[in-house]
């Protein structure tokens, strides 16, 4: 019995079996906190919370019947709604058939007001059928009438047309010309009947005689043979343009240049290519002419051409289109003639003119004749910078002008004088080449800048007059031409840079001389101040200070130069332009200028270096103050690094840059003179490392040495100096280092240099004085120590030993100090 009632139980958890979305949407639809109502509802857990204890089971009978009571109350609300759901389907069927019949008879009603809506337009139409017809007799009639009298008016302005034609009543052809045309316009689609076609042939006609009437006196009254305007105005000719501006173009054109031609007749009789007015000396009365003509025009003849004609304009753009041919023409005839300052003079008066027409003119007839349009260069960005002006700037780097508005006729004449600019070019070549020759001709004479630390990082004068003048140049041909001619004033520009870089800066710079060798301790402390140590005197240190600075600005201002001349040249041409080899060549002076610095200090610490490799150090007893030779190389340096850095103040990448190259050539040279000391005694070496400290010290505060302003040096400059003079410490260390025992005495030169050479470890043996036979068992224990090389490869590139870290190389420094001081 209790198994069959296990299985019921199991078969109605199966059909019980909810998924969990069903479950929680029960949930939220009917929230309850009865444990019975739980999904995971346990039957045990339940019991035990009921009867937690076994006292609690004395009251078992009442929550027996509260659970028959609630049973009951469930199969009650169950019932009621099963009994409720059996209903549903019949009422469900029974709404639906409702539904069907509400449907259909709203279909019937829609088709009831369908069918009165069409009875009620066919109604409609059959009360408007007579008001329609009436309607389109009207239209038709109104349109009939129309055409009736626009063809009236055709026929008899026809006939009117063509009796003014032949009485020459222009004023009054103007007018109807123009209202026929327009009526003919309303007759298009009716060419195909005969009466109108040939009333269309008949005002095409008219046209035509008029043109040629027109045509005809105004041939009669402007002959094109001779020299002298014989014809004027008249109000027949007045009516006459008129009329021409209603007939085809092409008679409004012939009119114009029939016109002009006559006009401008006499200017080529006067200005003939074999007179003497003709020559580019006297081109100012060209344009004089042109202006006492257009003067006499507008009182002459002012009021015959229409003002939409823009007849003062048309002269005038015809005047320069032959101007422009002319002066070509002569220019190569007479071209050995011509000297730049002729030159420049026609070209000045010629811009000056054409300016003079963008004031007086718009330019809108110079699309006109499209063959004669002149090709217009773009206008130059600086074409308002005067002379005055241009003297005060000494550089390029200068606010822009705002740009001027374009001129349309810049270069309508002036474009022919292009050709022959290189006439302006080779002036300038010539021009540049004598100014090169004064600024070597003036330092000569004058000799190098005195020295002035008031003007640290001051620029030789001539290179601004030098960019100064370039300046001139270039604004001067920019308004001349933007095309080749730019090119070749760029590549003159080239040329004298390169001139400058050589003969006036390299070329004084100051020339290196051998130093003399074998300076002994005793000569060492003999040495003044001021005396001959240093192989460059102040003055010259100053010029190549000075060399240094102009080369840096020449620099920077051929960048400028470069952008300017893009700026102002044909966008074609830009990349023509390039001044990167200049720039190199002035970067080079720079990098030389430098390196004679270097090498002045260099070889002024030379003799002290000789002396300290000279000293014998196996005899030091005891470890002084700093060694005579520390003392001579921090005069050298006091002496010539203020001179440096307060010359080179506008300048202090570059400072920087001779500090740096300073120490990478002098800390080299150190440990070489370091490693002919030898034999060193243990206070010899103490002695060298005391000084080897001095001179750290000295070459960390060398950018600023001497200097009331305590500036922080560089990082890429003091990491040269910790790390050269730290090996410079660690070999003398590794000196000191007891060698008794052989195993400790390469394990501390591994340690402390951790370099892989056994050249190093050959030279600091020597320096310690040991026996062939202790340094080839040393050598051997050291090889030994080395790791195996890669194939192929040498121990001496290929491996490298772990090198101390800072804190280690920091207190190894703080025991060195404590140890100095012990000794002093």
């Amino acid at each position: 019995m209790e198994e069959e009632e296990l299985e019921f139980i199991d078969e109605l958890e199966d059909v019980l079996h909810l998924t969990p979305e069903v479950q929680q949407a029960i949930e939220q639809v009917f929230p309850s906190q009865d444990p019975l109502d739980r999904a995971d509802f346990n039957a045990v857990e339940y019991i035990n919370s009921l009867f937690p204890t076994e006292q609690s089971l004395s009251n078992i009978d009442e929550v027996v019947n509260k659970i028959r009571l609630k049973i009951r109350r469930l199969d009650d609300n169950i019932r009621t709604v099963v009994r409720g759901q059996t209903n549903v389907g019949q009422d469900g069927r029974q709404a639906l058939e409702e539904a069907q019949k509400a449907i259909q008879q709203l279909f019937g009603k829609i088709k009831d007001i369908k069918d009165k809506a069409e009875k009620s337009e066919q109604m409609v139409k059959e009360i408007t059928r007579d008001i329609k017809q009436l309607d389109h007799a009207k239209r038709h009639l109104t349109t009939s009438i129309t055409t009736l009298n626009h063809l009236h008016m055709l026929a008899g302005g026809v006939d009117s047309l063509e009796a003014m034609t032949r009485r020459r009543q222009y004023g009054e052809v103007a007018n109807l010309l123009q209202g026929v045309v327009n009526v003919l316009e309303h007759f298009q689609k009716y060419m195909g009947i005969p009466q109108i076609r040939q009333l269309s042939e008949r005002v095409k006609a008219a046209q035509t005689e008029l043109g040629q009437q027109i045509l005809a006196d105004f041939e009669e009254a402007f002959p094109s043979q001779g020299t002298k305007r014989t014809g004027g105005p008249s109000s027949v000719l007045r009516d006459a343009c008129l009329v021409a501006n209603v007939l085809d173009p092409r008679i409004k054109q012939e009119i114009i240049k029939l016109f002009i031609r006559q006009y401008l007749s006499e200017y080529l009789v006067l200005f003939q290519e074999n007179q003497d007015v003709a020559w580019l000396d006297k081109i100012d009365r060209r344009y004089a002419w042109i202006k006492r003509q257009l003067v006499e025009y507008e009182e002459k003849y002012g009021r015959m051409f229409p003002a939409e004609w823009y007849m003062t304009e048309r002269i005038t753009v015809e005047f320069c289109h032959i101007t422009r041919a002319e002066l070509a023409k002569i220019m190569r005839t007479r071209a050995r003639e011509i000297e730049v300052k002729l030159l420049l003079f026609a070209i000045q008066r010629t811009t000056n003119f054409e300016g003079l027409l963008a004031k007086r003119f718009t330019g809108c007839t110079l699309n006109d004749g499209a063959g004669k349009k002149p090709e217009l260069p773009p206008p130059s960005l600086d074409d308002e910078i005067g002379s005055e002006e241009l003297e005060k700037e000494g550089d390029l780097d200068k606010s822009k002008k705002p740009k001027a508005p374009e001129n349309p006729f810049h270069g309508i004449i002036s474009k022919c004088f292009e050709p022959h600019l290189y006439v302006y070019i080779e002036s300038q070549d010539k021009n540049l080449g004598e100014l090169i020759d004064r600024f070597v001709a003036d330092f000569k004479a004058q000799g190098p800048p005195k020295p002035n630390t008031d003007e640290g990082g001051a620029v030789l004068p001539s290179c601004a007059d030098l960019f100064v003048y370039y300046k001139k140049c270039m604004v001067q041909c920019s308004q001349l031409s933007t095309g080749e001619p730019m090119v070749a004033l760029t590549t003159i520009f080239q040329k004298y840079l390169r001139e400058y870089a050589w003969k006036i800066l390299s070329g004084n710079l100051p020339k290196t001389q051998s130093s003399s060798s074998g300076l002994t301790i005793t000569s060492l402390l003999k040495e003044k101040e001021g005396s001959e140590g240093a192989k460059f005197t102040v003055e010259e240190l100053c010029l190549i200070c000075r060399i240094l600075s102009t080369a840096e600005y020449c620099l920077a201002t051929t960048q400028q130069l470069e952008d300017k001349l893009k700026e102002k040249v044909d966008t074609s041409l830009m990349e023509r332009i390039n001044l990167t080899g200049e720039m190199d060549t002035f970067s080079t002076v720079i990098s030389n200028s430098i390196q004679l610095l270097v090498q002045d200090l260099d070889a002024a610490c030379d003799p002290a270096l000789t002396a300290m490799s000279k000293m014998q150090w196996q005899n030091v007893e005891h470890v002084g103050d700093q060694s005579p030779y520390v003392t001579s190389i921090i005069l050298h340096i006091k002496q010539n690094v203020p001179i440096i850095r307060d010359n080179l103040a506008s300048t202090r990448k570059y400072f920087t840059q001779f500090c740096i190259k300073f120490a990478n050539s002098f800390i080299p040279k150190f440990i070489s003179h370091l490693f002919k000391c030898k034999p060193i005694s243990m206070v010899g070496a103490e002695q060298l490392l005391l000084d080897t400290h001095s001179l750290k010290t000295v070459l960390l505060d060398l950018p600023s040495v001497g200097s009331q302003v305590l500036r922080k040096a560089p990082a890429s400059y003091t990491k040269i100096v910790v790390k050269g003079m730290t090996r410079a410490e660690m070999i003398l260390k590794v000196v000191m280092a007891p060698h008794e025992s052989s195993v400790v005495f390469v394990d501390n030169y591994i340690k402390l240099l951790a370099d892989c050479n056994t050249e190093t470890l050959q030279r600091i043996l020597d320096m310690k004085g040991l026996k062939k036979s202790e340094q080839s068992t040393m050598l051997e224990l050291f090889r030994q120590r080395l790791p195996a090389p890669n194939a192929g490869g040498d121990v001496t590139t290929s491996i490298s030993l772990p090198t101390p870290t800072p804190e280690q190389e920091s207190s190894r420094i703080r025991k060195l100090e404590k140890l100095i001081k012990k000794r002093l």
